[in-house]
């Protein structure tokens, strides 16, 4: 049965990206999905069909923008449009893991700014919130007129090594990949209270880059590599790889909230030195991505309380803690 609060009866429903997640966050909730049927027409079009009353409701529409990335954002626009149409009285977009994100500005001349064009797509569809997590950049919130709550995966990853490891432990060490991540990583060493280091690299072009040097001391450490996405796992297999051979690191475990995981990635993973990817479950991975050097956990909780709170008109900032 759903429950009712200040903007009607709370309704969950979910595209085709990660209807794992979605039941897992519903579970959490204890509600039930929503009846929805999302599938295409004979020439690709998005077809989106509400089997349920959404009048004067609060819905909550689950999808991560991940591959297919185009088809899995066309349907979220098309589902929110229904919504709209269908007389919802408020809409959140819950969008786990949101593509385009990386392009956030204008890297070359005669560039677009995509991600801009998707909060403007978002909006104009009839959005009137966005819950997401870790995006690429904190900056994308400014791209929206409409409010935007940023959940971060450290809170579940730092979680997890605290059950592990404890605090202050002398045999590990947190690293950034890069210069971009050192805030997210002094959340690690903040939490589990461990040194920090960096890997200095330049990325000559898109999705290729070059470890130029390690700032720290990782020398028969233990190293937890912290990224907010895996991609193609370049940039994280070449930067374990520098940790062992010119760093002097005992092992690598490597940790993201968004597992990608495009092209050559998983064959990357198995022939790297890291030890063990923990990722988050933003984005599913199944079938062959599912290797054993990969361990998910889930975002579901973090999601449904978030969800919860959003629906009563409470405060989310602790969860940003």
């Amino acid at each position: 049965m759903y429950i009712h609060g200040p903007h009607g009866k709370l309704k969950l429903f979910t595209g085709n990206s990660n209807p794992a997640l979605a039941q897992r966050i519903a579970d959490a909730l204890g509600v039930e999905l929503g009846n929805v049927t999302c599938k295409k027409f004979a020439d690709g079009e998005v077809s989106v069909t509400f089997e349920e009353t959404v009048r004067g409701c609060d819905v909550f529409l689950i999808q991560s923008t991940c591959c297919p990335v185009n088809d899995n954002f066309m349907e979220l626009l098309v589902m929110i449009d229904a919504c709209r149409r269908a007389s919802a009285n408020r809409i959140t977009a819950v969008m786990p893991y949101f593509g385009y994100a990386r392009q956030d500005r204008k890297a070359r001349p005669r560039d677009p700014i995509s991600a801009k064009l998707c909060a403007n797509m978002l909006e104009a569809a009839g959005a009137d919130r966005v819950l997401t997590m870790d995006l690429h950049a904190n900056q994308i919130q400014g791209f929206f007129d409409i409010p935007v709550d940023n959940l971060l995966g450290t809170a579940i990853l730092t979680q997890y090594f605290y059950d592990k490891l404890g605090t202050n432990n002398e045999d590990y060490v947190v690293v950034s990949p890069d210069l971009g991540s050192v805030t997210r990583v002094r959340k690690f060493t903040d939490k589990l209270d461990l040194p920090m280091a960096i890997v200095d690299k330049r990325r000559p072009k898109p999705n290729v880059s070059e470890v130029m040097n390690i700032i720290g001391d990782i020398k028969d450490k233990h190293v937890i590599l912290v990224d907010d996405m895996v991609d193609t796992a370049g940039t994280l297999c070449n930067g374990a790889k520098a940790l062992i051979e010119r760093g002097g690191a005992k092992s690598i475990t490597a940790c993201a909230t968004h597992g990608v995981l495009s092209g050559p990635a998983i064959e990357r993973l198995q022939n790297s030195v890291i030890d063990k990817l923990v990722l988050l479950d933003t984005i599913p991975v199944e079938g062959e991505k599912a290797i054993d050097k990969i361990e998910v956990l889930s975002v579901a909780p973090l999601f449904a309380e978030a969800i919860h709170r959003i629906y009563d008109e409470n405060a989310i900032s602790d969860l940003f803690n």
